[in-house]
């Protein structure tokens, strides 16, 4: 389920700017309250010493970015920026628009002259399409058309998920369900009908990668209501193998463990992949309407998000 943090390049629209309302909030130092979700309780749930909430102020929206660059940029091979480098975050115009996961971890131990602070191990980000359209639009329709999508639902919400990370010692099974707890209980609260996001396999050679997007084509297709195709200038053909000649084991154990977690709830994909050079990925399409969510993972979690609630 890990989401491509796409290009920066496809950011908001000029329209917009690149500072948008509320931008300025997450200058270093200002750790004032910056969302407020009303009802909802930011706290969503708890296994452990581990604890999944949404981020309320700018220095948790901030740590959010630093946990995002040590896994983009010194893990795996997303070529940063100027800034990024000097600042050590992952920063677009989207995070002061979008709410954001988190994934803390309480058993820490405290550092000389300093009190122990929990250590922020996973993140997701979050953008409704209500706010998505006072904002210049979803950040996925940099990568697919996902207009023709939209306008054949009007009536259903939409949700997209992006930016989603986790530090390499917690990424297990317990991590990855407490990040899922947050996102179904936020679904909950806010109605949503849809959730659609890029998920990244690593690297950018399509013909290595023939094996795992062919699969996808032929096997996890998503049905035509739900369709969406990579934008012209940035399609490249995920049916690179017939689908006779693939070995859905092999296939399985060639796709990154969040995409065969998203399969296992329900998801399809896209059509056509997209090279996203400067983070080393490939990016598909994802589309998970919550009506089509596998009913044993919704009693897991609980029909409320009861199960792992703080």
């Amino acid at each position: 389920m890990s989401f491509s943090p796409l290009n920066e390049a496809a950011s908001l629209p000029a329209s917009v700017g690149l500072q948008p309302p509320g931008f300025a909030k997450f200058i270093p130092g200002t750790d004032r309250i910056v969302r407020d979700y009303g009802s909802l309780d930011p706290v969503l749930g708890r296994i452990g010493s581990l604890e999944v909430r949404l981020a309320t102020t700018a220095q948790d929206i901030r740590r959010a970015q630093r946990l995002r660059f040590k896994v983009f940029y010194e893990e795996m091979s997303a070529t940063p920026s100027g800034a990024a480098l000097i600042s050590r975050r992952d920063v677009d115009a989207y995070d002061a628009v979008c709410d954001h996961i988190l994934v803390l971890d309480h058993d820490v131990k405290p550092r000389p002259f300093r009190s122990a602070k929990p250590k922020v191990v996973g993140t997701y980000r979050l953008l409704r399409q209500d706010v998505a359209e006072r904002h210049g639009g979803f950040y996925t329709r940099g990568e697919y058309d996902i207009a023709p999508l939209l306008k054949a639902h009007p009536g259903l919400r939409f949700l997209e998920l992006g930016r989603s990370c986790v530090l390499k010692p917690y990424r297990n099974k317990r991590t990855v369900e407490l990040l899922w707890h947050g996102i179904w209980a936020y679904v909950l609260h806010h109605r949503i009908d849809v959730m659609m996001g890029c998920a990244s396999l690593e690297g950018t050679d399509p013909k290595a990668l023939a094996l795992p997007l062919s699969f996808l084509h032929h096997y996890a297709a998503a049905p035509a209501q739900w369709q969406a195709r990579a934008l012209p200038e940035r399609f490249t053909a995920m049916d690179l193998l017939p689908k006779e000649a693939i070995d859905p084991k092999a296939a399985l154990h060639a796709l990154p463990p969040l995409i065969k977690g998203y399969l296992r709830v329900g998801a399809t994909f896209g059509t056509g992949a997209v090279v996203d050079r400067q983070f080393g990925t490939t990016d598909v399409l994802v589309v998970l309407p919550v009506s089509a969510i596998n009913p044993r993972y919704i009693d897991h979690f609980g029909p409320t998000a009861n199960r792992h609630a703080a």
